[in-house]
């Protein structure tokens, strides 16, 4: 525990969907064998993944945190994740296992924060005409739309080679999901318009509330055909909010403050939210995070600074780009000592995931395994963490450092 209470403070980073395999239920889910960050980095090792890349995978930085211990603890088997794999331990490192039913976005952020997610989520199973016709009708008539496209299940790249340009040219949007719960909708950022995408969404998250879908996304899109469509980053999550405390309330109580980076605050439906800031593309996001911990060098309450780096899940696990994830991955890695040198001896860096998106694995959709726990702060002792029986173990620790009240799940590793 850190020995200041006026200048506590946790930079929390989420690499979306960089899991580390071995989910012991991962067969229910269709997983078994997936290992996000282990396939990558056998990929590298072959000489598969030299795009824009070559050689083993290099991420000498994680490994220092214990990246690779984590990932050998949770996948069973040694890893090559390192080029020479002697690379010194310098944080606290372990794994974790998910409670929640689920193997999304909403089910492992909110487990992160405290709150397993134990209800199933709502699902569209089928894979043509997934959505109910009368769903449709009904967001049609409130949306004044002459009708949707898609209406199947597909990865969002897809739906714009196959639909775009009629979507573009005759203003339909294009509604589509997956494997999870989420009703996605793609529309011309300039021909549909954004704002009237977003009033769109709005209308959907009310009318799936009774389907119990955990998110709506807004996913807009612009250029001029197939050839050059291209998805923008002023995407929008309307997620349901919570259903019971968690972590960024736990700091509130405590007097502290929550600034909530990328999508972070749409996630948790900007619950105990102090300040939201929009980001896109890693460099972005980091960079936001650095002002963050400017901004709040000399507070005197507790300091809770999340952001979530989406590319990794969007840009290459759902587009199963082996070299692209393995590019990111390194690109991250690279940032890591910056963010050291800016932290106070009262502050906490935790780095972890929320789930996988194993980019050599079959389909498109997330796989369920373990996720890596990484902490460092300066004077800390590197020891394993071990395999924790839960997410929440995570907001708890989190809690712990900053002195806020206890979550109702969890057990803190602080």
């Amino acid at each position: 525990m850190p020995n200041t209470a006026e200048k506590r403070r946790v930079v929390l980073l989420v690499m979306d969907s960089v899991g580390i395999g071995g989910a012991p239920d991962a067969a229910a889910f269709g997983d078994e064998g997936s290992c996000t960050v282990g396939h990558i980095a056998e990929a590298c090792a072959a000489g598969q993944a030299d795009q824009g890349r070559s050689g083993p995978l290099h991420l000498p930085n994680l490994a220092a945190l214990g990246m690779q211990a984590a990932l050998e603890q949770a996948w069973g088997r040694p890893s090559p994740l390192m080029a020479d794999g002697s690379q010194t331990i310098v944080g606290m490192w372990g794994s974790a296992i998910e409670l929640s039913s689920g193997k999304d976005t909403p089910s492992g952020h909110w487990e992160l924060a405290g709150l397993p997610v134990n209800d199933d989520w709502g699902v569209f199973p089928e894979k043509t005409n997934c959505f109910p016709p009368e769903l449709l009708a009904e967001i049609c008539k409130r949306a004044e739309l002459p009708g949707v496209l898609g209406n199947c299940h597909s990865a969002g790249t897809e739906v714009l080679e196959s639909d775009g340009e009629r979507s573009h040219a005759e203003q339909m949007p294009i509604v589509y999901t997956s494997t999870d719960s989420v009703f996605q909708i793609a529309a011309h950022e300039e021909s549909f318009g954004l704002d009237r995408l977003y009033k769109l969404c709005e209308i959907t998250r009310e009318l799936v509330d009774d389907y119990h879908v955990g998110r709506v996304i807004a996913r807009p899109f612009l250029g001029t055909d197939h050839t050059n469509f291209k998805r923008t980053h002023n995407r929008r999550d309307y997620a349901v909010p919570p259903n019971g405390p968690i972590l960024f309330d736990r700091v509130v109580d405590a007097g502290g403050k929550v600034t909530a980076i990328g999508k972070i605050s749409d996630i948790y439906s900007g619950q105990s939210v102090g300040e939201k800031v929009k980001a896109s593309e890693l460099s972005g996001l980091m960079a936001a995070t650095h002002k963050a911990l400017d901004a709040t060098q000399n507070a005197q309450t507790p300091q809770l600074i999340m952001t979530n780096l989406v590319d990794f899940d969007q840009e290459y696990g759902h587009r199963r780009d082996v070299p692209g994830y393995a590019r990111e991955l390194e690109a991250f890695d690279a940032l890591i000592p910056e963010l050291m040198r800016q932290l106070g001896p009262e502050d906490l860096l935790v780095i972890t995931a929320d789930h996988g998106c194993d980019p050599s694995w079959q389909g498109t959709d997330h796989t369920r395994e373990q996720i890596p726990v990484l902490c460092w702060s300066k004077g800390c002792k590197s020891r394993s963490l071990g395999v924790r029986d839960s997410f929440a173990d995570v907001g708890q620790s989190v809690a712990s450092w900053l002195g806020a009240p206890a979550l109702p799940y969890g057990q803190s590793f602080i």
